[in-house]
């Protein structure tokens, strides 16, 4: 079969070729689960929808086929553990291969996803349960996940837990359950703007969001897939991403499997560039996404022994990318990184979609899925080269936008308030209509009056032959309210010194303006980063307001 995608979109294209608009179009009661895994597994049962591998060199291969049997097994068995319509699920599988059919049983029973990171706490794992009222946990036996939520207290809610890959005193054992399930399922009933996945999303402050998605949300990431990533449905698809975070349904979930494509997933503990590079050739990778740190590790450690002429597109998502970044890997592969940005809230929202010409660090143009601006404090869309904040029209909501703070009304007014969703991320659009990623409303520094984007003095920064990496945030300071300041990792054969800190120093005041120029600087040996190495400045400014 191929077009199951055309069966949801009605697309609009300009005289260029190039897409201008998406209206999407689905029945009432759309289901991921059933309508796109289950019909595809209809027509042609044995076309590869997974790879999985992990560093042991244990390798495992599922069709759409397997997928619905296996999630049709798990809905039953969940089902049976009275686990049902709207209850709350706990996920924390890493990037074990049952994470793919749990997520679509869950689904097609209408359950709430929660998916988390393996590194939770104690304390986590209390506020997770308590504020989401979970009523069931699926976890793997790795990384000490089992001992945060047995060790987790006044979570009353949590009735049920289930362990996957091993076996513990009160938790039933998923892999035997779900064998010995039944692989006849009715469809359950279920309805577009019902809950379907939920993440708990951690800003600068505070305890984290709640985000909620209905099924749509699924439906909405057909875009991410399909204009973005540009994935080949006689491909195979690497993103680079843990499933506790969004970026897995982004890249190794939703749009791939509405494209027909095959994901690959490598189920390993600490990134290695020499592993993943390895792998795309192995494995063939034709489409390959993960944030511009990765590349950058790509780069510098040595792509000429790495065969990766299987590669045909490559995109770059979670953080802003230098232009060394983009012209290194086109100079090594002859591929240009294809930069997007999203939230946790939404799909992809600005990028660089199949047939445009990016333009080095600039995030692109706003989704053909969305309507999108540039606005000022007043809510006034802002002229060409003004910084304002990122909006997107919420009014009807589009596919791919959330629900709510769940159980927050404050703060979902605040935020989707007059017709728009505000974003809190701020950027400029040049002449030709693309967006420039300052940073969050969190991120720019405010120094000395003026605005100055963290990302603009790291691009410099990174072009110096002694910085292999960089993060640029801001400090108080009593007299110009913040300082720039730049913590940096230095190339082998560097040393920390004062001599190098004011030769850095100097570099940024002869590439930028003067005044954005770092006037506090730290060394160090790695910067904080997730696990999908997004670097974190909400851990280095926590650590400078200590």
């Amino acid at each position: 079969m191929r077009n199951l995608n055309l069966r949801y979109v009605d697309e609009v294209y300009g005289d260029d070729g190039i897409l201008k608009k998406v209206t999407y179009k689905y029945p009432d009661d759309y289901n991921f689960g059933y309508d796109v895994v289950d019909e595809i597994a209809r027509e042609e049962p044995d076309r590869l929808a997974m790879i999985w591998t992990n560093p042991k060199g244990e390798e495992r291969r599922f069709t759409f086929g397997d997928i619905k049997r296996m999630s049709d097994k798990t809905a039953n068995y969940l089902l049976s553990q009275g686990i049902g319509k709207g209850d709350m699920v706990l996920v924390i599988l890493k990037r074990h291969y049952q994470f793919w059919y749990t997520i679509v049983a869950l689904h097609k029973i209408g359950a709430v996803i929660v998916p988390a990171t393996f590194m939770l706490t104690k304390g986590d794992v209390e506020y997770r349960v308590r504020a989401a009222s979970i009523k069931a946990a699926i976890c793997t036996d790795m990384n000490g996940v089992c001992d945060a939520v047995d060790s987790a207290e006044d979570i009353p809610t949590l009735e049920t837990k289930f362990i996957v890959n091993g076996s513990r005193e009160g938790w039933l054992q998923f892999d035997e359950g779900v064998e010995q399930a039944s692989d006849k399922l009715e469809r359950i009933e279920t309805h577009v703007n019902e809950p379907m996945l939920m993440y708990f999303s951690s800003g600068t402050s505070g305890y984290p969001k709640m985000v909620l998605h209905d099924h749509l949300y699924s439906l909405g990431h057909l875009s991410t897939a399909k204009y973005w990533q540009n994935v080949d449905p006689d491909g195979v698809h690497l993103t680079i991403a843990d499933t506790g975070w969004g970026k897995a349904v982004w890249g190794k979930l939703y749009g791939q499997w509405h494209m027909e494509a095959a994901v690959f997933v490598y189920d390993y503990d600490k990134f290695e560039p020499h592993e993943i590079l390895g792998i795309v050739d192995k494995y063939r990778i034709t489409t390959l996404c993960c944030p511009p740190t990765m590349f950058r590790m790509f780069i510098n450690a040595g792509l000429e022994q790495h065969d990766l002429k299987s590669l045909k597109y490559c995109c770059i998502a979670g953080e802003a990318l230098n232009p060394d970044v983009f012209y290194s890997w086109y100079k090594a592969t002859g591929i240009k990184l294809m930069e997007g940005f999203g939230q946790t809230e939404t799909t992809c929202t600005v990028c660089n979609i199949v047939g445009m010409e990016p333009k080095p660090s600039s995030m692109g143009k706003p989704s053909p899925q969305y309507t999108v601006k540039i606005v000022d404090e007043n809510g006034e869309e802002c002229p060409s080269g003004t910084t304002g904040e990122i909006v997107i029209a919420s009014d009807p909501k589009p596919p791919g936008l959330m629900m709510c703070y769940y159980r927050d009304e404050e703060k979902t007014r605040k935020t989707i308030h007059d017709g728009w969703f505000h974003t809190g991320d701020v950027a400029w659009r040049d002449e030709d209509g693309y967006f420039w990623y300052v940073g969050r409303n969190d991120d720019v520094i405010k120094s000395s009056g003026y605005k100055i984007s963290p990302f603009e003095i790291e691009s410099v920064l990174v072009t110096h032959p002694a910085v292999l990496e960089c993060a640029v945030t801001g400090v108080p300071d009593p007299v110009r309210g913040q300082l720039v300041k730049a913590t940096v990792v230095l190339r082998d054969g560097y040393e920390p010194s004062e001599e190098l800190k004011k030769e850095l120093q100097n570099y940024v005041k002869h590439e930028t303006a003067p005044y954005k120029y770092p006037r506090a600087m730290e060394f160090v040996k790695e910067l904080p980063k997730t696990v999908n190495g997004k670097v974190q400045r909400s851990v280095i400014r926590k650590n400078d307001s200590q």
